[in-house]
């Protein structure tokens, strides 16, 4: 892309899904607030339609194709998030959607996607390249390729939700000093910045990663894009993209502030204290932004932040490993 979304776009974003997506709430709780020295806020986007902020990407994407586009279908991959809300976008709007998924996708994230009427290819995560199965689907079918995160339209729909950080910040009479958000490709935290620096410019926005797989944060401290040297290993199965989008670090470049990065120890303490605090399901790659905050990575102190949980699509297993943490 020659051209680079502007704020304009998101608001453009939000006009398309009025109506479509929920505008989730923005939580604060005072025994957290003690404990960190400042007032922290939740964006809960696990609350949202399909269990996360996906939606708001894949229905702007589809709202902005044309109708004979939409009528031969669309195809994307995803290990989960992506694809829920793409096969939800494409029900609602009445198009075939066909999604490439890891095997080792959580059964409850294929689950609801088959739920919502998609077609689910499935294909190994470490022996195959989802983006050329895909690719091979489109070219026979003429199908749209509607990517996870590396494109405008979805991008500047995630970042639907950094209008309403900021609005719902305001309304509680607060100016934030920063905002966090998890990252795997960067289209969440990309659009979000996008957003929250079109309507409050002094707020600084990080976008959260797991240790190792924290590919956009040595890619800012670098100026070039980095890689991750492995394409699994953390439980935060969202957020494992080899490397950074095109269009997100070009982005995230005049945008994004440094990276916050989270050990997976520190996820499962987020999520203990998002479910005992907040009384929210959070996924582990939901709750990245949450565990900065908590950890001091992201400073709370003396502040005001707020952070995103963006998914709520979490295994039994894993989610009551999670409970078993021994609260901090």
């Amino acid at each position: 892309m020659n051209t680079l979304p502007t704020f304009a776009d998101v608001q453009a974003a939000a006009r398309r899904l009025d109506g479509v997506t929920l505008r989730t709430p923005l939580l604060e709780n005072a025994r957290v607030n003690a404990r960190l020295g400042g007032r922290l806020f939740i964006k809960a986007e696990c609350l949202q339609r399909t269990g996360s902020f996906k939606l708001r990407g894949a229905y702007n994407f589809l709202a902005s194709m044309t109708e004979a586009d939409r009528r031969k279908g669309v195809v994307g991959w995803s290990s989960g998030n992506h694809a829920q809300g793409l096969a939800e976008a494409a029900r609602l709007l009445g198009v075939k959607a066909t999604i490439v998924m890891p095997a080792d996708a959580p059964a409850l994230k294929v689950a609801n996607t088959r739920a919502s009427g998609a077609e689910v290819v499935l294909y190994d995560r470490v022996k195959d390249s989802r983006e050329e199965i895909g690719m091979g689907i489109a070219a026979k079918t003429g199908a749209t390729v509607v990517p996870p995160y590396d494109h405008a339209w979805i991008l500047t729909g995630q970042g639907t939700a950094g209008l309403e950080i900021v609005e719902q910040a305001k309304a509680a009479g607060v100016t934030l000093d920063a905002v966090a958000a998890p990252c795997s490709g960067g289209g969440l935290s990309t659009g979000i910045a996008l957003a929250v620096k079109g309507l409050s410019p002094g707020t600084t926005v990080h976008a959260g990663e797991p240790a190792g797989f924290d590919d956009l944060a040595r890619s800012l401290v670098a100026g070039t894009k980095q890689t991750n040297a492995k394409l699994s290993g953390s439980i935060c199965d969202a957020l494992l993209a080899p490397t950074p989008g095109d269009v997100t670090f070009a982005l995230a470049r005049q945008v994004l502030g440094p990276g916050v990065v989270v050990s997976d120890d520190e996820v499962l303490d987020a999520m203990e204290t998002a479910f005992r605090e907040f009384k929210l399901v959070v996924e582990p790659g939901g709750a990245v932004a949450l565990a900065a905050a908590l950890t001091g990575r992201l400073p709370v102190k003396g502040r005001a932040v707020a952070v995103v949980c963006s998914g709520g699509n979490v295994d039994h297993e894993t989610f009551i490993r999670a409970l078993g943490r021994r609260p901090s």
